[in-house]
């Protein structure tokens, strides 16, 4: 067994590549590849490096997946270098019994793309059996009567090995009566004949043993014994002799059981019971069974011309005085063609991809039929109509590839059947059927159900509401046929497209992000794709026209006649002699809508004389109707309503102010005599105006009365002399004042200067019998109330007589207070008449009164100013001022108010007897 190994070691570092040389011979097998290793290698062993005798770099082993396919796993390729290792034992002997090639045929495949390359690995035969006989000893009868030259057929030994490891040689153990002859039967094995060299004796010796051993011709050899047992029995002359000493018969393997094969027949010349053969197999068979008188052989088990090709068979006669004599019987098996061709398919794809090109390997294809000769060769073809061939690969080996271009929206699979039929007679066949699924492929872009799509929407939309669907089918599967939406271009500003619409990626629903507005935009365009979610995607554009319609969302605007910077119309002069249907004016109005939302009507809803005037009813023309009568009015008034078309109709009124004159200067009178009625709103904020102003004067006066509380406690109570009722009182009748011009109002003042702590205040006693107050003056910083029944004549610091007006402060027409000299009046210097004028007066009176109430300033106080420059600026001076004071005075007496301007002055007024006087020592009250 040692020696063995060294054989096996020897052979493992010999294998044989024999790619090149095969293809120069065969160009059909230029593809495959042939190692030859020695049998028995470990598990692990390399055989060869598969990858680089296949051209492929270790860095394409990862996508290329190189792997083996076969019936059994002998052997695998290694992933990370390519190389072919052993997976399994190899045991020649066990995989191919006696014959003398052993050789393993397997598929190596490759994907990407997919491919099957032919390999054989060839099994070398190593010495690792030993010859073996059946059994360890057997008895041999020779008689004693045998002659010297006599043969004797011994059992032979069995080697598993072939070639020069199995049995080549059988020796015999020493000995003088015996020797050994090798003989070699027709398939070449080798069996040995026992010679007898001399006469026996049995009266000598009757028992001879002897050691038989088989040698095989490995290096070193191997062998096996068996021990030869020889009984010498009594003399029997003659030895049975057969017919033939081989007999050789051919038998059909479907040969039915208990068929008589053949007959052996061997002669005895001896007589008696010498001369009576028996047959048996020298050893026992299974298949056959042998009749020992007639020596008829019979089939007893079913043949198998795949199993056993041939039989061997020892037949022994014996006569009944014990001699034996041997001969052999050779029965070949005729194959017949009991086997159908079995169809397997191997590294077979699960899923095609549509687009692959023709030619694509999807399968190999192995035809195995156990018959030889003509039985065993195979055709085979594809029913149907389909996209596939087969092509001849190799020795019963065929690749199923695609013939034409797939489509797995047409056809998503397809049933492959393939039919395997033999030559013999009669011929049998199979099939073999596989479903072959079609992988999608993204090969189908998105369609749209129309070329484009308009929509109309109205304007003034909810915001968020759907105004149209786009849909698009892709008829691929998957990802591939997962169309998503979104807009991918449009005529609108990218900033504001998000803003005006959104789709919806899964349903392709196009919102309305805000309300559409026709006036601003009547419409855009969008491009909207359809987007597959397959690698690389596939997509598909079209248009979407939304048209904004129009609804009567905007009322007409009146752009004639426009209304005043304070919101009151502006009028219109029409002459006199305007004569009927003479072109007034005309309203002026605009709609922003469009369409019979934007047609517009002119209406009157109101006038002052409805037939005086004619309206245009598309035109918005203001005519005459009829010349101007002497009783019709100046002045007119017509509110017109300016209506669109829409439903319902929306409307706007305009005012027009007409007046006949023939200038502006007659127009001027007939617009202030009749004020336009103020607006209820303007009188609301008004009224809102004085009620804030009345909370704050009562504030006002709350905070007074707590400072005059406070100052009552810590002051003399002479200082509140001028509130008394002894001072001043409104109970009694007062003297009517009389002026020159209007002055609506009368005044109660009771004003102190409070330059220091003494009041000096004209006692007032005695009642007056007017109903006005009349207000003196005793010095320059107070004035004192006069009631009727007053003696003016115990003031004479503070009356004089009454004079004629003083004119000094008479003003010419342009330096009167008002409306810049605006209104009519007569060059004389008198009072105004005007309200306006005489409303500013009287401001100008409360101002200063208040002044001197607050000790701030006097009505005579002040450098010409009359304690009015402070609120007023200074270009109101007593220059500019008339001195009212000088206005006042008490009906039926000749005493007038002291003027105030003439001590300012240091002269008396002119025309008048008022005394001067000098103010002293203030009284103290």
């Amino acid at each position: 067994m040692g020696s063995g190994a060294v054989e096996r070691g020897r052979a493992e570092r010999r294998p044989v590549l024999f790619p090149l040389l095969l293809s120069l011979f065969s160009p059909a097998l230029s593809e495959q590849i042939r190692y030859r290793i020695p049998e028995e290698m470990p598990k692990g062993s390399v055989v060869g490096n598969l990858a680089k005798d296949l051209g492929f770099s270790v860095q394409e082993l990862p996508t290329r997946k190189l792997r083996i396919s076969s019936e059994k796993p002998y052997f695998t390729v290694s992933a990370e270098s390519g190389q072919l290792l052993v997976s399994s034992r190899l045991d020649r002997e066990q995989i191919c019994g006696k014959r003398p090639a052993c050789t393993l045929e397997f598929e190596a495949v490759a994907e990407d793309p997919l491919n099957f390359y032919h390999v054989s690995v060839e099994i070398e035969d190593v010495n690792d059996h030993t010859p073996k006989f059946s059994h360890i000893s057997f008895e041999l009868q020779i008689s004693e009567s045998a002659q010297p030259g006599t043969r004797f057929i011994l059992e032979v030994a069995e080697d598993a090995d072939i070639a020069l490891n199995s049995l080549q040689i059988y020796k015999l153990s020493p000995s003088p009566s015996f020797s050994l002859v090798n003989k070699e039967k027709q398939d070449g094995s080798k069996y040995p004949e026992l010679v007898l060299d001399k006469t026996l004796d049995r009266e000598q010796q009757s028992y001879h043993r002897l050691v038989l051993t088989a040698l095989d011709g490995g290096n070193p050899p191997l062998s096996g014994t068996t021990e030869i047992r020889i009984q010498v029995t009594d003399a029997n002359d003659n030895p049975p002799v057969f017919n033939q000493e081989v007999y050789r018969v051919s038998l059909p393997e479907n040969m039915p059981l208990g068929t008589t094969v053949l007959q052996v027949s061997a002669t005895d010349q001896d007589e008696g019971v010498n001369s009576e053969i028996t047959y048996a197999f020298y050893r026992t068979g299974q298949v056959f069974t042998l009749n020992s008188k007639s020596g008829e052989i019979i089939l007893q088990k079913t043949l198998d011309f795949e199993e056993i090709k041939e039989y061997s068979l020892v037949v022994e006669g014996r006569d009944g005085g014990g001699l034996v004599a041997q001969c052999t019987v050779e029965i070949s098996i005729q194959d017949e063609n009991d086997n159908s061709p079995v169809v397997t398919f191997h590294s077979l794809l699960e899923m095609i991809l549509e687009n692959a090109v023709p030619g694509t390997l999807i399968a190999l294809i192995k035809i195995h039929d156990q018959d030889s000769g003509e039985n065993g060769e195979v055709n085979c073809q594809l029913e149907g109509e389909i996209p596939f061939k087969i092509i001849y690969s190799s020795k019963n080996s065929y690749k199923l590839v695609t013939d034409s271009n797939l489509d797995r929206e047409l056809t998503p699979e397809y049933n492959i059947t393939i039919t395997a039929t033999d030559r013999g007679k009669p011929p049998l066949s199979s099939r073999k059927s596989v479903t072959l699924h079609i992988a999608d492929v993204n090969d189908n872009a998105p369609v749209f159900q129309q070329a484009s799509y308009t929509v109309h929407v109205a304007e003034n939309n909810p915001p968020g509401a759907s105004i149209a669907q786009v849909r698009a089918s892709d008829p691929d599967l998957g990802p591939n046929g997962q169309v998503s939406y979104s807009i991918v271009a449009s005529d609108l500003e990218p900033r504001a497209l998000m803003s005006y619409v959104s789709v919806s990626a899964q349903s392709g629903v196009v919102f309305a992000q805000r309300a559409f507005d026709h006036e601003q935009l009547r419409t855009f365009e969008l491009t909207l794709q359809a987007r597959d979610q397959g690698s690389p995607a596939l997509s598909a554009n079209v248009s979407l026209r939304v048209l904004v319609e129009d609804r009567n969302d905007n009322a007409p605007r009146v752009l004639y006649p426009a209304l005043g910077p304070d919101g009151s119309a502006l009028f219109d002069t029409v002459p006199r002699a305007a004569e009927p249907g003479y072109l007034v004016t005309k309203v002026v109005a605009v709609d922003a809508d469009s369409g019979h939302n934007a047609w517009l009507s002119y209406h009157v809803l109101q006038a002052s004389d409805p037939g005086l005037f004619s309206l245009g009813l598309r035109t918005g023309e203001v005519r005459t109707a009829r010349a101007l009568g002497d009783k019709d009015a100046a002045r007119h008034r017509l509110l017109v309503a300016v209506r669109d078309g829409g439903k319902p109709p929306l409307s706007a009124t305009a005012t027009l102010l007409l007046v006949f004159a023939d200038s502006l200067q007659e127009a001027l009178p007939d617009l202030t005599d009749h004020p336009v009625p103020s607006d209820p709103q303007e009188e609301l904020q008004f009224y809102l105006v004085v009620a804030l102003a009345l909370i704050s004067v009562l504030f006002l006066l709350a905070v007074i009365l707590a400072i005059a509380l406070r100052l009552r406690q810590s002051s003399s109570p002479i200082a509140w002399g001028c509130l008394q009722h002894g001072l001043c009182s409104k109970s009694e009748p007062r003297i009517p004042v009389n002026y020159e011009g209007t002055l609506p109002y009368s005044y109660n003042l009771c004003v102190a200067q409070m330059g220091n702590t003494e009041f000096n205040f004209l006692k007032c006693s005695a009642p007056l019998n007017s109903t006005e107050d009349i207000v003196c003056s005793k010095s320059p910083g107070a004035l004192i109330p006069l009631h009727a029944g007053d003696d003016l004549t115990s003031h004479p610091d503070t009356l004089t007589a009454q004079a004629p007006p003083n004119t000094d402060w008479r003003f010419s027409q342009a330096q009167r207070p008002g409306t810049s000299g605006s209104q009519n009046g007569d060059e004389t210097g008198t009072w105004p008449n005007n309200q306006f004028d005489t409303e500013m007066l009287q401001a100008m009176i409360l101002a200063s009164a208040s002044e001197a109430a607050d000790g701030s300033s006097t009505l005579g106080g002040g450098a010409g100013t009359m304690g009015l420059s402070a609120r007023y600026g200074p270009q109101f001076t007593l220059q500019h001022v008339p001195d009212y004071r000088q206005n006042v005075y008490i009906p039926g007496s000749n005493a007038t108010l002291t003027n105030a301007a003439g001590k300012r002055d240091g002269k008396a007024p002119a025309g008048g007897n008022g005394n001067k006087k000098k103010s002293g020592k203030k009284e103290k009250k």
